[in-house]
């Protein structure tokens, strides 16, 4: 029985055996691919057309061929030879188009935008820190940037036989050329917390490196001032040169000199007691000892110095003013009390070492019955080079809001708070606690001379309870039964400090340098005198003082008196009430510019302060020691 081809025919094929032809081995071969139903069944092999379903098979390798020549197998897929042709085309087009410019362009050195024009504080704020460098006694580096200025005051306090190299440094107070040193460490202070709260801003501003380095000419004169060294002293040296009243022998008042060109005596004040003077060289040494926490040697000396001054301060048998008796001191920085001394110098010394003996005595009900902190005296409610009261007050609040101690000084703190809060209160024009001028300046001084320094420490102080609500996340305070959003306060500060620099009846800068007019007859010998490299004697500078010429030599960024309670100026040279600056003045302009700006964002920095202060509550006891059995 045969196979069936389905094809048609037999597969069996004749076995005659053609030998002339093929080998058994070719026949096989043939045989595997030619459809032996195709062959006859005798006779020799003859070949013959094949129908369309033949050569579908034998051709298909051929369209195989052709179609893979036609297609390109990428491995993971198989695509058309002309859409990978016209991918690429497309790829490099894009290139060209797109990813090259931008290549040319990243490699080209980027162009930097301008910054933003500094505001008007920061403006305001370079020329007002250029005043200390024009102020400096001493020894005087050459980039100090105040051309008309050079060394003087080499042989202050020659007489001094332990201090070593005499009391040479530090800062000239006014227009004259006396060392005083309550108002000077009041300025350091000064200058010092501004640093520390805003000191973001001044590197934003490029003056942090400036402003420490004139904290650290003002520190290193302190400590040459008493025995820095001792853990006990039994005096300091208060002031350098000076005058009495109605003098006619040369001194700082009577001659008009440059400071480079003294030729008079200039003693130097002696105080066997002073709580005040110690409690505030205290405050400046401290809160400079944080300023300086980044040079460990420099800062400890700094605290050093603070514990043994403040010693000396809180000695029970030498706790006469400073100032008392002494007609070198008394009729130009007379203090009227010591206690706001020690609550300031106390709350500085915690925050400079942690130790709570410091904070106990600040939060002392007996430091602040005597200092008068709870009555609510109109007169104490600002700051001065006198009162630190406010100052104070809102330093030891700043622990209390940001760190809340707790008992035992939770009670002190919250009526400091409470105290602060009415005091930024009374700043306020609706609840009518000052007169204010026409011109929109409050009268914190009772309409007396000079009044813009306290303005200006008012403004620091406002601005700065502003921003420590801020850091809280409190919106406001309240001012009895009514709340004030902090913006009100701000705008308080803000209209001071713009009154100072022109926005006044006058239209006036009372910043020298600072706009387009300003004082140009400044009570300051050294502004007033040309640098012709002429010296001139202690009567023959009379004819600079005396004449109505503007002075050859401004003084940059120095604030002047300022106005009357009329808002009235008077550009005399004579009449210092209105043109003589002070170092503590331009400190409280100082803190208060760099509080204002928005140079660096406008916060505070929460933590510096703190830095030496321990932890408030215990820590977390030790895991107990693993179980063995």
């Amino acid at each position: 029985m045969h196979s069936r081809n389905h094809w048609g025919g037999s597969f069996e094929i004749n076995g005659e055996t053609n030998s002339n032809h093929t080998t058994d081995y070719d026949r096989s071969r043939e045989m595997d691919w030619v459809d032996r139903a195709a062959l006859p069944s005798s006779g020799g092999i003859h070949r013959h057309e094949l129908d369309e379903t033949q050569q579908s098979w034998l051709l298909g390798s051929q369209q195989e061929k052709n179609k893979k020549s036609k297609y390109v197998d990428l491995g993971c897929v198989v695509c058309s030879r002309k859409a990978l042709k016209w991918t690429l085309w497309g790829l490099a087009a894009a290139f060209f188009l797109i990813a090259l410019p931008i290549i040319i362009a990243k490699s080209i050195p980027a162009h930097k935008s301008r910054p933003p024009p500094p505001d008007n504080y920061t403006v305001a704020l370079h020329k007002a820190l250029l005043f200390f460098n024009a102020q400096k006694s001493g020894k005087l580096p050459k980039n100090n940037g105040v051309p008309w200025r050079g060394s003087s005051g080499l042989s202050d306090g020659n007489g001094t036989t332990d201090t070593k190299g005499g009391l040479v440094g530090g800062y000239y107070d006014a227009g004259d050329n006396i060392k005083f040193h309550f108002p000077m460490s009041f300025a350091m202070t000064m200058l010092s917390w501004s640093v520390i709260e805003y000191s973001h801003k001044y590197e934003a501003i490029n003056e942090y490196d400036h402003v420490r380095e004139l904290i650290k000419w003002g520190t290193d004169y302190l400590l040459l001032t008493f025995n820095s060294s001792a853990s006990r002293i039994d005096k300091i040296y208060s002031q350098v040169g000076g005058s009495r009243n109605g003098s006619t022998t040369p001194d700082d008042h009577y001659c008009w000199q440059r400071p480079e060109d003294m030729d008079y005596p200039r003693p130097v004040q002696t105080a066997n007691s002073g709580p005040d003077l110690a409690g505030e060289m205290a405050a400046a040494l401290a809160s400079a000892s944080i300023v300086f926490r980044d040079n460990p040697t420099y800062s400890k000396k700094l605290v050093k110095g603070a514990e043994t001054v403040f010693a000396f301060a809180r000695d029970f048998g030498r706790r006469n003013p400073y100032s008392r008796g002494n007609p070198y001191i008394e009729p130009f920085y007379n203090s009227t009390g010591y206690f706001d001394e020690y609550m300031w110098g106390a709350a500085w010394l915690y925050y400079a070492t942690g130790n709570n003996t410091y904070i106990s005595l600040a939060t002392n009900p007996g430091l602040s019955k005597n200092s008068k902190a709870f009555f609510m005296i109109r007169d104490l409610s600002y700051l001065t080079w006198d009162n630190k009261l406010p100052a104070a007050m809102l330093l030891l609040t700043r622990l209390r809001i940001m760190l809340s101690p707790g008992y035992p000084y939770e009670d002190m703190l919250k009526m400091y708070h409470n105290v602060t809060g009415l005091t930024m209160c009374s700043y306020l024009r609706q609840y009518q606690v000052f007169n204010w001028t026409k011109g929109g300046m409050i009268q914190l001084n009772r309409g007396e001379p000079q009044p813009l320094q306290y303005i200006a420490n008012a403004a620091f102080l406002s601005s700065l309870f502003v921003d420590y609500l801020n850091s809280t996340g409190a919106p406001g305070w309240n001012c009895g039964p009514t709340f004030i959003p902090s913006s009100v306060l701000r705008s308080f500060a803000t209209s001071q400090i713009n009154y100072i620099l022109g926005d006044n009846p006058m239209k006036m800068s009372y910043v020298v340098g600072y706009g387009t007019k300003f004082p140009r007859h400044v009570h300051h010998r050294g502004a007033s005198i040309p640098n012709d490299k002429k010296s001139y004697s202690c009567t023959g500078g009379w004819k600079w003082r005396d004449t109505k010429n503007p002075n050859p030599n401004n003084i940059n960024g120095a604030m002047v008196g300022g106005p009357d309670r009329f808002d009235q100026f008077k550009d005399v040279r004579t009449n210092y009430s209105y043109t003589e600056p002070t170092l503590a003045g331009n400190a409280g302009l100082v803190a208060a510019l760099v509080s204002l700006t928005s140079s660096g964002g406008l916060k505070i920095d929460r933590n510096t302060i703190f830095s030496a202060v321990p932890p408030l509550y215990p820590g977390t006891p030790p895991p107990p020691p693993p179980w063995k059995p």
